[in-house]
């Protein structure tokens, strides 16, 4: 979303079965782990409206690669055991390397490239529909059945997404003419989700799994390649001379996406889960959209439309509808 979930929706280990962070509710709901569930959607937010702020200051690849490079700075001092020789990472390298380019190398930089052309509102939005998608990649790809209420849910998510892409009108949507950066976040979204269906889909031992700076550095190490190859070709076929403006706005705001999105984020949405659940904290996703709105309007001056709000209803509503047993 903005995570995510976005980290970013990193912290979907959290949706294994069978292990502490299984969809048992493990605590009473507190004032502490509430505000926890609450800073992630913040964050998330913040990443989308800073990546808007920021579109003209660097390239979106530039951005995600840079953005990565310091949070794994940031990380090593907790992580570096998973990248010595004969760590459990390396034999399962080729899952790891597959994790990184689609949680780290392409999320992110699809997201920076969106807000190239749209608003943090609409990628939020469109990204708040991940559940659906979850269950569209689930039932193509993983064999998982799809019960007729999900299929509803999913039918309402899905016209909420396409009110954010008509933006209110219709017509736009018949005549073909979506804004290309809302295209590109539901393709990140629907990428995320075939991320989150493999980390479901554990296989690494527990001792790189059980540790959270573990497991996002042994992605983060493959994205970083990922993404450094991005930009490569970002920069290749860009203008002959790519400009970046150097200055404290931009130190600013790379400090605050590598830092807050990126590990602030993923550690308190994690730990978030671990007390209240999967199934309660997914809730609180949803509110990375109103979040984007009201930093979009403080920050930005993009106040919010009567379109973003229906389409709040929809996407919610579906996956509530979805969730329902």
């Amino acid at each position: 979303m903005g995570q995510h979930p976005a980290t970013d929706l990193h912290a979907l280990p959290t949706q294994r079965k069978g292990n502490r962070y299984s969809g048992a509710m493990t605590q009473k709901m507190t004032i502490g782990t509430a505000a926890l569930l609450v800073t992630a959607p913040l964050m998330w937010a913040g990443n989308a409206v800073v990546g808007r702020m920021v579109n003209e200051m660097l390239p979106p690849m530039t951005l995600n690669f840079l953005r990565w490079l310091l949070a794994g700075l940031l990380l090593l001092p907790w992580a570096y055991g998973v990248l010595r020789p004969g760590s459990a990472l390396w034999p399962h390298w080729r899952r790891f390397a597959l994790l990184g380019l689609l949680g780290i190398g392409c999320y992110n930089a699809l997201l920076y490239l969106a807000l190239q052309t749209s608003t943090p509102i609409n990628v939020t939005l469109v990204g708040s529909s991940m559940p659906v998608w979850m269950l569209a990649i689930g039932a193509l790809f993983f064999g998982v059945a799809v019960t007729r209420q999900q299929l509803l849910g999913a039918l309402l998510s899905v016209a909420g997404v396409l009110l954010v892409l008509s933006r209110g009108e219709w017509q736009q949507l018949i005549a073909l003419r979506p804004v290309p950066g809302d295209l590109l976040m539901l393709l990140a979204t629907m990428g995320w989700s075939f991320y989150s269906w493999l980390l479901v889909r554990t296989r690494e031992p527990a001792s790189v799994r059980s540790d959270w700076a573990a497991f996002l550095m042994a992605q983060l190490i493959f994205g970083l390649g990922w993404s450094g190859l991005f930009t490569s070709v970002e920069w290749a076929l860009g203008p002959a001379h790519p400009h970046i403006q150097w200055g404290w706005p931009l130190a600013a705001a790379l400090a605050f996406i590598a830092t807050c999105p990126a590990l602030l984020a993923y550690r308190s949405w994690g730990i978030g889960v671990q007390r209240a659940g999967p199934a309660v904290a997914g809730f609180f996703t949803n509110l990375t959209p109103l979040f984007a709105a009201v930093l979009s309007a403080a920050f930005l001056g993009e106040m919010p439309r009567l379109y973003h709000a229906a389409a709040f209803v929809l996407i919610v509503g579906g996956i509530v509808v979805s969730a329902r047993r």
